[in-house]
């Protein structure tokens, strides 16, 4: 049977107006389903039009991140902002991720200040501290990262910055905070579980390295939690967050390749018996990014040297200070996300 939830580890704050970024996301329209179940007034900016989302009461902003008055103008009127929107990726133009995620947090920043908006909660990734090597059990002491080979992180690392940055600036001494979950999953992830479930189906997955390394997941309504956990801790008078940023996990780092498998073999689908070791990898990707930057090519390579380090390597986090000063504690263990998962897949199917 599966373990009773555990008590929310926070105290739901008051309704209030909230503005949610990347509300068409897995994150925001999660984060956006809690806010309105609390009564929260919910305003959500994408560029898709989200007819449930209006039939909701949810008042849209269809907008692109890159067009700085109305991301700003969004602003207006809000007692928090939560901004998870992101271009996201392993492969793209430079412009294309800095206009999204650089440009696109500056405005919301500004937007923020502009309209002495209370709170500004900005999801971040832990890429933003990738250097190549094992990370086992790092805290937020480690370093942002120098020489990432991805536009994705790279330009997290700047929009990161200029969140923490702003915190207490006037007018309004906007608090801010800036939240780093790893690997979001579950029921509805439009990415992660079935660009998995794909590749395995067609046998294209193989393992990269020794297939022992230890990786950190985060269960959906986990990463929902820290966020409202993260807007509460902002008026904490003790162990402040306000201009730090987190590292968010399920805290149970798993061997990636046998929960991987286990994924795989619980869908009906072979287990992965192939491996490649990560010199090869890092070659492959190699070479794949200059075919796909000489020839110009759509789409994602499908291995880059980036993805490759983290297949093969260790990267989980120590959330102690997230569990001190947030009050974060998961709720959803990961073997209760798996079950919730599976059922929703049966669920889907019928």
């Amino acid at each position: 049977m599966p373990m009773p939830e555990k008590t929310l580890p926070f105290q739901y704050l008051a309704p209030r107006r909230v503005l949610v970024t990347g509300a068409s996301g897995f994150l925001g329209g999660n984060l956006i389903q809690r806010l309105l179940e609390q009564g929260c007034a919910v305003k959500g900016l994408c560029r898709r039009p989200q007819p449930k989302l209006e039939a909701l009461g949810v008042e849209m902003f269809y907008v692109d991140l890159a067009d700085t008055k109305s991301v700003r103008n969004a602003c207006q009127e809000a007692d928090t902002v939560f901004h998870t929107a992101a271009k996201v990726g392993i492969w793209g133009k430079y412009r294309e991720f800095h206009d999204a995620n650089v440009i696109g947090t500056q405005s919301i920043v500004n937007g923020c200040r502009d309209f002495e908006v209370g709170k500004l909660i900005y999801t971040s990734t832990p890429s933003v501290v990738f250097n190549a090597e094992a990370i086992s059990g790092a805290n937020e002491s480690l370093p942002y990262g120098d020489s990432i080979p991805c536009h994705y992180p790279t330009t997290k690392v700047i929009a990161e910055k200029a969140v923490l940055a702003a915190h207490g600036l006037p007018p309004g001494n906007l608090k801010t905070v800036a939240l780093r979950p790893h690997l979001i999953w579950g029921p509805g992830d439009p990415n992660l579980i079935p660009r998995v479930l794909d590749r395995g189906r067609k046998g294209h997955l193989r393992i990269v390295g020794e297939g022992n390394n230890r990786v950190d997941l985060s269960y959906i309504d986990n990463i929902v939690d820290a966020h409202l956990s993260a807007e509460a801790a902002l008026d904490k008078l003790e162990n402040n967050p306000g201009g730090k940023a987190y590292f968010i996990s399920n805290d149970e780092p798993v061997l990636l390749w046998e929960w991987i498998d286990g994924l795989l073999n619980r869908n009906g689908i072979s287990t992965i018996k192939k491996k490649i070791s990560l010199a090869q990898a890092q070659r492959a990707g190699a070479v794949l990014e200059l075919i796909w930057k000489a020839l110009r090519l759509h789409g994602e390579p499908p291995l880059t040297r980036f993805v490759a380090s983290e297949l093969a390597k260790d990267h989980w986090f120590d959330i102690a200070a997230a569990k001190r000063d947030l009050d974060y504690h998961p709720r959803v263990s990961m073997a209760e996300g798996m079950n919730r998962l599976l059922q929703a897949s049966a669920l889907a199917s019928d």
